[in-house]
């Protein structure tokens, strides 16, 4: 018992930091959490005092228990939160290693950066040199891997991991939504089988994802079921147990809102005739009301192709080139990113701003400098990047302020991954901006289903996960049924008007939020 003449610590309702042996090494810089990552932390204390049992699991051996999934669209700062919740509850006591793994060896330097920012130690997987190496070569807190390293190295992974951890530890899924999980082909899903087997002992699994919903309607790892009646019918919703929505972030000036451009225009498909050639008669196809589904994915196809003075892409390129000139008055560093179909077309839509005198960077898979340039183009080179799926999901670079999206891919989720790259901001644009921040703009053609995400793309909604649909090819056969008939080819197109959608409704008596389309 403390002797009565000793002054009484203030009350807190936060717990006593232990001072551990390379607390000094944690230091780091100090940064003050936002509001939603303090909600984290306490959200992960609790889970840890007492564990949910309900929800069901995610479908790959684990409890729903100690699974946790953040829902925060880019720029929100998910990285840093996580990493802020292990460096508070590791000084609580609650925890001591953390295993991040990530779906792009090309994000780790992201994960490693912001860890050093914090004073955190944390170490890429190396198979080489062993567990031993790891455990010897001075104090560190965390390890990090690929989705992929993770299924290729898992039995050595299992082995030498529990004795690295050897405590409570948090293991953390970047992008969680790629842990697809299929119980009718569970193995099938090697990157989601692999974490739920290596992770399946951790205190904790936290889940960060900017699209928590998948297009093969499958369930993901780190993320709890619930059962919930729709209709007459009882289905199954996966809904983050914290969700941090855009328009909160844009309200607090954490990121850009956004604004849309769709190109409208019509496509004429030519019918078949008699003998099977073709004929004279066409039926026109109206790009933004077109309700059957073979033909909106016709238009779309017809419509991202670069043709003559009327094609639609090219309106939608030259649009977003123009805009792109008016932001670059005032913000000097602007950039302007184009999502392109594949390499062929990327080179076109290429060629074509070069051909404007624009700086262009064109990065693919097959391109073995597209990390040098990607890079490049973060520090400043180029007008445009021009892009086939390499600067989507992880990607950071807070110039962009205008995309271009000419691609067959309307999936909601690849949609607000690509359109999304434009909300970052950086220090010294939020030194200058009043809140809310200037808009960032998005072209594309006037697609209906793109035109639906854009509208929904700041709202949190949870992933329902339906029955299994009927084969690709059943679906088609109905398509056909119901349509009646199939266009052959489309033959002509012209570019209607341009449609706007605005960002999220902001509440009035903020600055700046009656700013004019």
């Amino acid at each position: 018992m403390a002797a009565m003449g000793t002054a009484m610590d203030p009350l807190s309702f936060q717990l006593r930091q232990p001072q551990w042996p390379d607390t000094a090494a944690e230091s780091g810089a100090h940064v003050e959490p936002r509001q939603w990552q303090r909600q984290l932390i306490q959200l992960l204390r609790a889970r840890l005092a007492q564990p949910s049992s309900g929800g069901g699991s995610d479908g790959g051996g684990g409890g729903g228990g100690h699974d946790v999934l953040i829902h925060a669209g880019p720029g929100a700062g998910k990285t840093l939160g996580a990493l802020l919740s292990f460096r508070q509850l590791r000084r609580e006591g609650r925890l001591q290693r953390f295993l991040v793994l990530c779906h792009r060896s090309s994000i780790a330097g992201q994960w490693v950066e912001a860890a050093a920012r914090l004073g955190l130690e944390l170490r890429s997987w190396d198979p080489q040199p062993g567990a031993a190496a790891l455990a010897a070569d001075g104090p560190w807190h965390g390890l990090l891997l690929s989705y992929q390293a993770a299924a290729r190295h898992l039995p050595r992974l299992r082995q030498c991991w529990p004795a690295l951890a050897a405590g409570p530890w948090l293991a953390i899924a970047d992008e969680v939504h790629h842990l697809g999980v299929d119980p009718d082909e569970p193995d099938a899903a090697a990157w989601g089988q692999a974490f739920t087997s290596l992770c399946a002992n951790a205190s904790l699994r936290l889940g960060l994802t900017g699209t928590p919903f998948r297009a093969d309607n499958l369930a993901f790892c780190a993320a709890r079921r619930q059962a919930v009646r729709d209709g007459d019918q009882v289905v199954e919703h996966i809904v983050a147990d914290l969700s941090v929505e855009p328009r909160q972030l844009i309200a607090a000036g954490d990121v850009r809102p956004l604004e849309f451009r769709f190109q409208d225009g019509w496509v004429d498909h030519g019918r078949p005739g008699g003998d099977g050639e073709g004929s004279g008669a066409t039926e026109t196809s109206p790009l933004s009301a077109e309700s059957r589904e073979s033909w909106r994915a016709r238009n779309l196809r017809r419509a991202i192709r670069l043709g003559d003075g009327g094609s639609i892409a090219l309106r939608v390129l030259l649009g977003a080139r123009q805009r792109l000139e008016r932001l670059q008055g005032a913000h000097g560093r602007a950039g302007g990113l184009v999502i392109a179909r594949d390499i062929a077309h990327a080179r076109t839509l290429s060629g074509l701003l070069e051909e404007q005198g624009d700086q262009v960077l064109l990065v693919h898979s097959q391109d073995a400098e597209a990390a040098a340039r990607l890079a490049a183009y973060r520090g400043g080179e180029a007008d445009w990047l021009v892009s086939v799926d390499m600067a989507a999901e992880g990607f950071d670079a807070p110039r962009v302020r205008v995309v271009a999206y000419l691609t067959t891919v309307v999936t909601r989720s690849r949609f607000v991954q690509a359109i999304t790259r434009a909300v970052r901001m950086d220090g010294e644009r939020a030194a200058l901006e009043a809140i809310p921040r200037q808009p960032s703009y998005v072209y594309a053609p006037a697609d209906p289903l793109l035109i639906a995400y854009a509208r929904s793309w700041s709202l949190s909604e949870p992933y329902l996960l339906r029955p299994r649909p009927a084969s690709a090819a059943e679906e088609a056969e109905a398509g056909a049924a119901r349509s009646g008939r199939l266009p052959l080819q489309a033959i002509d197109e012209r570019a209607g008007s341009l449609l706007r959608v605005r960002g999220p409704e902001l509440p009035p008596f903020l600055p700046g939020a009656q700013r004019s389309a």
